[in-house]
C-alpha cells in the first residue's frame, strides 16, 4: 500500500468521528484498557451536590477541593478545545476477593488494594499518552492531555455520564459487569467525537457499604464525610488521628476497602491483566510487627514507585502504631513499642504512646 493511499485511509477515518471512535474504543482495548467511553466535557449537573459536600466540611482539610469549582463544572476552561474526553478504566485486583467478606486478619498490616502494586497514576497516564500517540499516527496531528486524579475533574461524573457505570452509595463507580476494583483516566482532546448515553443506578435499596464503614464515614447515600473516612486518615491527614476514631481503623495502615468489599457487585470484580498492577514486597501480607521495624530508607525502598509514598513515612509510621494498639495483647507488641527510635518525630509517638497504653490496658483486663 502506497503512502498516499495510507493518508487517504486516515483522512477518511478522522472525516467519519462515528467510525473514528469505534476504531479509538479497539485500541483502547488493545493497550490493556478494560473500557473506554466518550464523554461530553460537562459536569455542571455534580456541582450543586459537590457544593453541598463543601457546605458540610465533609472535604476536611483538602482546601483545593474549594477550589477552581468553574473548571471542575467545565472541562473546556481547564483544557481549551476539549471537544470530547476519552474516559477509561483500568482493572487492580491481583486477586478476586471472596464475595461479601471483610479478611479477619489482625496482626496483618492491611492496605487497600489499589496500592499495594505500581502507583496507578503512573500507569494510567503513561498508557494514556500512548493511546494519544497511537490515534495520531493514525490521523495525524490533534491536542490531548491525559488525567488520572490529578486535576480539579468530576471524573466519575464524567464517565458515568458516558455509560462506564454509576456512582454507588458509597461513591465509588460501579460497573455492572466488573464491580468497583477499578481506577479511571481520562484524555481531553480535540476531536469531535460521538457522545455515549449515561448509565443508570443500581444500587437499589442495599445499604450494604453503609452498614459496613468501619466509622460509618458514609453519613448518607452518596455522600462521604472525609473526616471519618479510613483512606483519608491513614492517607491524605498529616495529623494526629482523632481518640475515637483510632480503635476504629483496626489494622488498616494505608486506606480501606471495605465498603468494596461488601458489595454486592463485586461479586463480578475482575483481576488484572497488568503486572504493573501486582502486589510488591508482598504488602499484602506482611505482619504490623514487621511495618513497625521498617526505617525511613526500608520504608523509601519498599514504597519506590507506589501510591504508599503519598502518605509519608511519619505518618505510615502513626498509622502502623495505631494498628498495633488494636491488635491482640502481644508482649512482643509492648516490648517493640516500648524500645526508643530516634527517627520517630512527636506525631508517631503521640501514637505510640497511645498503642502501649492500648496493649497494657488489654493485658489488665485479660
Amino acid at each position: 500500500m502506497s503512502k498516499n493511499s495510507v493518508k487517504t485511509l486516515d483522512l477518511s477515518l478522522r472525516e467519519n468521528p462515528q467510525a473514528l471512535k469505534t476504531w479509538i474504543k479497539t485500541q483502547a482495548l488493545a493497550l490493556g484498557f478494560n473500557d473506554c467511553v466518550i464523554a461530553k466535557p460537562d459536569t455542571k449537573d455534580q456541582l450543586e451536590h459537590f457544593k453541598r459536600y463543601l457546605d458540610q466540611g465533609y472535604h476536611a482539610d483538602m482546601h483545593y477541593l474549594t477550589e477552581n469549582l468553574d473548571k471542575r463544572a467545565d472541562p473546556t476552561l481547564l483544557v481549551p478545545n476539549t471537544q470530547s474526553i476519552i474516559c477509561v478504566r483500568l482493572n487492580y485486583l491481583q486477586d478476586k476477593p471472596q464475595p461479601r467478606y471483610i479478611p479477619d486478619t489482625p496482626d496483618i498490616g492491611i492496605i487497600a488494594r489499589y496500592a499495594r502494586g505500581r502507583d496507578y497514576h503512573k500507569v494510567m497516564r503513561g498508557r494514556l499518552k500512548q493511546l494519544a500517540q497511537c490515534i495520531e499516527a493514525k490521523i495525524g496531528p490533534f491536542s490531548s492531555r491525559p488525567f488520572s486524579d490529578s486535576a480539579p475533574i468530576f471524573e466519575k461524573t464524567l464517565a458515568e455520564n458516558a455509560g462506564m457505570g454509576w456512582t454507588g452509595k458509597h461513591t465509588l463507580l460501579i460497573n455492572r459487569q466488573s464491580g468497583s476494583f477499578f481506577v479511571l483516566g481520562e484524555l481531553f482532546c480535540s476531536l469531535q467525537l460521538p457522545f455515549d448515553a449515561p448509565a443508570t443506578r443500581h444500587c437499589g435499596s442495599c445499604s450494604a457499604c453503609i452498614d459496613i464503614c468501619p466509622t460509618q464515614a458514609i453519613v448518607e447515600p452518596y455522600m462521604l464525610d472525609a473526616r471519618k473516612c479510613i483512606a483519608y486518615l491513614t492517607i491524605e491527614y498529616k495529623g494526629s488521628i482523632p481518640l475515637a476514631l483510632r480503635p476504629m481503623i483496626g489494622n488498616r495502615i494505608f486506606g480501606c476497602d471495605d465498603c468494596q468489599l461488601i458489595c454486592p457487585w463485586n461479586r463480578y470484580a475482575k483481576v488484572t491483566t497488568l503486572e504493573d498492577f501486582h502486589t510488591r514486597h508482598q504488602l499484602d501480607q506482611t505482619h504490623l510487627m514487621d511495618f513497625w521495624q521498617w526505617d525511613e530508607s526500608t520504608f523509601l525502598a519498599k514504597t519506590e514507585g507506589s501510591a504508599i509514598r503519598r502518605t509519608g513515612f511519619q505518618s505510615f509510621k502513626r498509622n502502623v502504631a495505631i494498628a498495633l494498639g488494636n491488635a491482640p495483647f502481644s508482649a512482643a507488641i509492648c516490648s517493640a513499642l516500648q524500645q526508643q527510635n530516634t527517627e520517630h518525630n512527636d506525631l508517631v509517638l503521640e501514637h505510640r504512646n497511645w498503642a502501649l497504653q492500648q496493649q497494657i490496658n488489654k493485658n489488665v483486663q485479660s
